[in-house]
């Protein structure tokens, strides 16, 4: 038995080795998986209502392009317009803070800041023009890299229709998993998936409509009391919004900081809580209770962690992978905890009593 474990150990080991000496190529099969799941259930239900799998899926599949491609026409445009304007008016803000805000904090503490503040003005400028001109010299270095441009195409190419056959034979492929399995281990693994699922389904499917839900009306808010940036405000807000409580810190702060420099009034700065507590309330009252309820249950410090970890080892691949791979390993130890407090290691006087008192 101890043997059968080495094993299982050792191939895993393995595993991850060969994924961390592949993961240039990993992105689009990683990427096509999630969607592949987020679509599974749709495309069960269309083929439960009488519809074959093909055509399922190939609905399934229309949906998803639609709702990526809008996103990618409507969204991303304004999104960099609003960056590009951020990024214009960033002098202009630390001229404030150096002439209006630093004098005020110097009268209150006694603290020359102005040496350190023009310090820091400097160094923010310099690697605000650093950034605006790195998409102009990434493009410039995939342009004179034919081979990156031809494998970054290919990468992106590949999702589409590696999405379209994992949809396509997604149940044959978790029939088959389950098929190859121990006879011995079958009932603890299938006990185990459907908590992983559980958990999954909550964060991929729950999470990501709360994460959307809470972008959305903060973006909405923040237009309607005319506050520029208001959908890149919102929208990071609500991405944020994956750490509890990180996305109404960040963006109540942010907001709060350009609608006073717009509008020069502190009763602005009212408005921009009651967008932030709107949201919070909705979150609160509909969002947490419908979609998520307890079933992730990962501690904020823990989902910190494991985006941090999964970018420094995978990349960007990492960071999309980190808090679903952390939900299964969340599933895997609180199993494993179960069987520990059950075990002799854990209590040993327990198991011996028992083991007298049995026939």
């Amino acid at each position: 038995m101890h043997r059968q474990w080495w094993v299982v150990a050792a191939v895993a080991a393995l595993g991850i080795w060969f994924m961390v000496s592949i993961e240039p190529v990993l992105m689009p099969f990683f990427v096509s998986m999630i969607l592949a799941y987020l679509g599974d259930p749709l495309a069960d239900r269309l083929e439960a209502r009488g519809l074959s799998r093909r055509l399922a899926v190939s609905l399934v599949f229309l949906l998803l392009a639609l709702i990526i491609v809008l996103t990618l026409l409507l969204v991303v445009p304004i999104l960099g317009r609003q960056l590009g304007q951020l990024i214009e008016s960033l002098p202009a803000v630390l001229n404030w803070v150096q002439q209006t805000v630093v004098p005020r904090i110097q009268s209150l503490t006694g603290m020359d800041l102005s040496t350190d503040i023009d310090q820091m003005r400097q160094a923010i400028v310099d690697n605000w023009k650093e950034t605006g001109t790195f998409a102009a010299s990434l493009l410039a270095q995939a342009s004179r890299s034919g081979l990156a441009l031809v494998a970054w195409i290919g990468n992106l190419a590949l999702i589409p229709v590696v999405t379209f056959y994992l949809l396509l034979d997604w149940d044959l492929l978790v029939a088959k998993v389950r098929g190859s399995l121990p006879r011995s281990w079958e009932p603890a693994t299938v006990r185990l998936a459907g908590e992983c699922d559980e958990v999954l389904s909550a964060f991929l499917r729950g999470q990501l409509i709360v994460m959307l839900c809470l972008g959305v009306i903060y973006a909405v808010g923040l237009t309607l009391l005319g506050v520029r940036f208001g959908l890149l405000i919102g929208l990071l807000a609500g991405l944020a919004s994956i750490v509890p409580y990180l996305g109404v810190i960040v963006g109540i702060s942010v907001a709060g900081v350009v609608a006073f420099f717009q509008f020069g009034d502190w009763l602005i700065l009212l408005g921009v809580a009651a967008v932030f507590g709107f949201g919070q309330l909705v979150e609160s009252v509909v969002l947490q209770p419908k979609l998520l309820g307890d079933k992730i249950g990962l501690h904020p410090v823990a989902v910190i962690f494991a985006v941090l970890a999964g970018g420094q080892l995978f990349g960007f691949t990492g960071v999309l992978l980190a808090l679903p791979m952390a939900a299964v390993v969340m599933v895997v130890l609180r199993y494993l905890h179960e069987h520990y407090k059950n075990s002799s290691l854990y209590d040993a006087e327990r198991h011996r009593t028992h083991d007298e008192e049995s026939p």
